[in-house]
């Protein structure tokens, strides 16, 4: 199936400072994630009919309120996120997707995959094998899963399905396309793992705060992303705490037991 990628220069905190949207299909096409108004989006916008994002963030969506009215094209949202998609984007989708619902992309049709971690209704488009997967994956570095909206056991547990399809291209939102899949959807797994790890251990050596954990946990220099880095914190908290490894009530964590 036919995938143009739309790198588009958006406000965003990704160090791409882009957003790839992406245009499935020669004909009847399905475009994911506009992000903003850009000259190659308006290139295959006379082919677009449908139109669908990954996710609410203001840089997958910022466009699609525009380009709808343009192309006439019917916007698509995940199911139960109506309210959510409409204070996002200023518009009501025309139809909705759950887990499995095959959407039209030129002569073909994606499946839509549920993927939810760093965004509650994150979800991934599979094109015959090759995932259009917003903000799941990226080929370097690693993805921003912060709490309260993002959930870090949904995320491994996105990751783990991506991996157990063995698709044969990944298809992100900020960097390059990943042509290993697999070996990137481990590499961000075990990075979580290690995290993990070390904020279990940070509370269990005397860390009781979002902020004294940061300072124990991570070994490099936060400037500029330490909001980031505490948000990701507490997703790990809420984790650990739901498994039972420690006790956490959103300020104060304690070794369990």
């Amino acid at each position: 199936m036919h995938i143009e990628r739309l790198p588009v220069a958006v406000p965003t905190r990704a160090p791409s400072g882009e957003t790839a949207a992406y245009c499935i299909g020669r004909e009847e096409a399905l475009l994911v994630d506009p992000p903003a108004p850009d000259t190659r989006i308006e290139q295959v916008l006379d082919r677009v009919e449908h139109i669908a994002v990954t996710h609410h963030h203001p840089d997958h969506v910022g466009a699609v309120s525009e380009y709808a009215r343009i192309a006439d094209a019917t916007v698509w949202c995940r199911y139960g996120r109506g309210d959510g998609f409409e204070a996002a984007t200023g518009i009501r989708p025309d139809r909705t997707f759950r887990d499995g619902t095959e959407v039209p992309a030129g002569r073909s049709n994606v499946i839509v995959r549920e993927t939810p971690g760093h965004a509650p209704e994150h979800v991934a488009f599979d094109a015959a094998g090759a995932l259009v997967v917003g903000d799941l994956a990226v080929a370097a570095g690693s993805v921003v899963v912060g709490a309260p909206e993002g959930d870090m056991r949904a995320y491994l547990t996105s990751l783990r399905r991506v991996w157990a399809m063995d698709p044969e291209r990944l298809y992100p939102a900020h960097g390059p396309v990943i042509d290993e899949p697999r070996k990137v959807c481990e590499r961000l797994i075990n990075h979580r793992r290690d995290r993990e790890r070390r904020v279990l251990a940070a509370v269990e050596d005397g860390s009781r705060t979002v902020a004294s954990i940061l300072d124990t946990a991570y070994e490099k220099d936060l400037d500029g992303v330490r909001d980031l880095a505490g948000q990701t914190v507490r997703a790990h908290l809420d984790k650990l705490a739901h498994e039972g490894h420690i006790t956490w009530d959103g300020a104060h964590a304690d070794p369990a037991g």
